[in-house]
């Protein structure tokens, strides 16, 4: 005889492998596992720790470079008498 399919769809066999994969023995890894997965992974805590480093670097080599080619002071280097 088959086993009779349950009334509300849920398979206690696909539950267990699922909820087993990647607890190694542990019964707090699957607990802990929203840690390291999503939104909360290594790189994407990383990414979010400086949210405007990317705009800062940008404006502030743009500064350096208009600083560089347009603003040139004209007297740099040249000492008068009339200095100490």
């Amino acid at each position: 005889m088959a086993p009779r399919p349950s009334i509300t769809g849920f398979d206690i066999k696909k539950w267990a492998a699922a909820s087993a994969n990647g607890t190694k023995n542990d019964p707090w890894a699957r607990y802990e596992q929203w840690r390291y997965t999503g939104p909360f992974s290594r790189f994407n805590r990383f990414k979010g720790s400086f949210p405007g480093l990317g705009i800062a670097t940008v404006a502030f080599a743009g500064y350096l470079a208009a600083e560089q080619f347009l603003w040139k002071d004209e007297h740099h280097g040249e000492h008068g008498s009339d200095h100490h």
